[in-house]
């Protein structure tokens, strides 16, 4: 059978490692777009030359036009300026807005009958602007939030347990930002509500618990800027590109995977015509289903919190 194309926009950090997770997991044929002349030609050649080692036999192919995307099952946006120490998400709009109306054009154009995946800052704003671009349905057009900030919420639950993080399962919603909403009462290793391992970890002292959970709230809404903090000159790029492979396997390989994404809400969560992160699911289709749930006070005031956020970055678009 004839494996599909995955188009890569953006040849920084996180679509590299996109490229070679995606050769890697023998996802599909892999094309990489960056304006930057040789820039994608030496990524692609590189990560090629490494096919007779890791054992995959795929196209890897880069180029400095976007007319190179044509024809793509899928398209990966990661282009667009990366934060710096001390920046928002929100501070990046004004130059990856420019951006993203370029590239979303040139998806529209070259690949029409895509499913796009959009990563780039600020995530609520950016995919907004390529589905109003591309005109593509909105369960075609899908944002990439939740699946990292589950995962930075699930790396630090496990790391205050002390247990493997594969058992961990948690889930983050609402905008890619400050305000996100992690879901505590969902979190679980295994089954076992991740508090109540916590409150025996503290001999039973419900309110330490409580408060070392709110500690790592904090941490997973705060995890990209810590990361940029660090880094100094750059942000994050392993594990948004984890997330970003995730997403896609889900869709080629039609998953039904139940994950938290951004997409296009029409009255679910009492939201309408905004991208917020909620549970979705994926498959070949894309958005699949929109999965709704009945939200505690708490949790409704925060997600109500997150999705103010949301309006206001996109309404500044």
């Amino acid at each position: 059978m004839a494996k599909p194309t995955i188009a890569l926009v953006g040849g920084g950090q996180i679509g590299a490692t996109i490229a070679q997770l995606a050769a890697q997991r023998i996802l599909g044929h892999v094309v990489l777009y960056d304006v930057v002349e040789g820039l994608p030609q030496g990524k692609t050649l590189d990560l090629a030359e490494a096919a007779p080692i890791v054992n995959f036999d795929l196209r890897i192919s880069g180029g400095n036009d976007i007319s190179c995307i044509a024809g793509a099952d899928i398209v990966v946006v990661t282009a667009g300026i990366a934060r710096k120490p001390g920046m928002r998400r929100a501070d990046l709009i004004e130059v990856n807005s420019r951006i993203m109306t370029s590239v979303a054009a040139g998806i529209k154009e070259h690949a029409p009958d895509a499913i796009v995946i959009v990563l780039s800052n600020p995530l609520d704003a950016m995919v907004t602007l390529c589905q109003r671009i591309t005109g593509f349905p909105p369960q075609r057009v899908i944002g990439m939030a939740g699946v990292l900030d589950s995962a930075r919420f699930a790396s630090f639950i496990a790391w205050e347990l002390g247990v493997s993080v594969r058992d961990i399962n948690a889930m983050v919603l609402g905008g890619h930002g400050d305000a996100m909403v992690p879901i505590v009462r969902f979190a679980n290793v295994n089954g076992i509500p991740a508090m109540d391992l916590l409150t025996r970890k503290y001999d039973g002292d419900r309110a330490k618990a409580q408060q070392v959970m709110n500690d790592l709230v904090t941490r997973t809404q705060n995890a990209g800027g810590e990361v940029v903090e660090l880094l100094k000159t750059g942000s994050a790029f392993y594990s948004p590109a984890a997330s970003a492979v995730a997403m896609v396997e889900a869709v080629l390989n039609d998953q039904k995977r139940l994950l938290p994404v951004c997409a296009l809400l029409n009255g679910e969560f009492g939201v309408n015509g905004y991208y917020v992160g909620v549970p979705c699911i994926l498959g070949a289709r894309g958005i699949e289903q929109i999965v709704e749930f009945d939200l505690t006070e708490e949790e409704q005031r925060m997600f109500d919190h997150s999705v103010d956020a949301v309006k206001k970055l996109v309404d500044s678009l």
